[in-house]
């Protein structure tokens, strides 16, 4: 299961929880592109710590795929401009 579905989980269980706050907070900073302090990341156990860091390379990775896509997707649409004007 992907880590961000795992933090889904985990908030919907339980959203007043502390570990479901700062996993909340995080989701919302990287959606929104804005700050998050790295320091709530130490308030969590051991392994919501390291559920928190796979949700972070997720997210990097799945913005690299979604930059790649617009780049196909704008590359597609210039081949058929393209063929049309032939």
């Amino acid at each position: 299961m992907r880590a961000v579905k795992k933090i889904k989980h985990i908030i919907e269980q339980n959203p007043q929880d502390q570990a479901s706050q700062i996993f909340s907070q995080l989701i919302q900073s990287l959606a929104e592109e804005v700050d998050f302090s790295i320091k709530d990341l130490y308030l969590l156990k051991t392994s919501d710590f390291q559920l928190a860091m796979e949700v972070l390379q997720e997210w990097r990775l799945d913005r690299y795929y979604m930059g790649k896509a617009k780049v196909f997707d704008a590359a597609l649409q210039a081949l058929v401009l393209g063929k049309s004007e032939n």
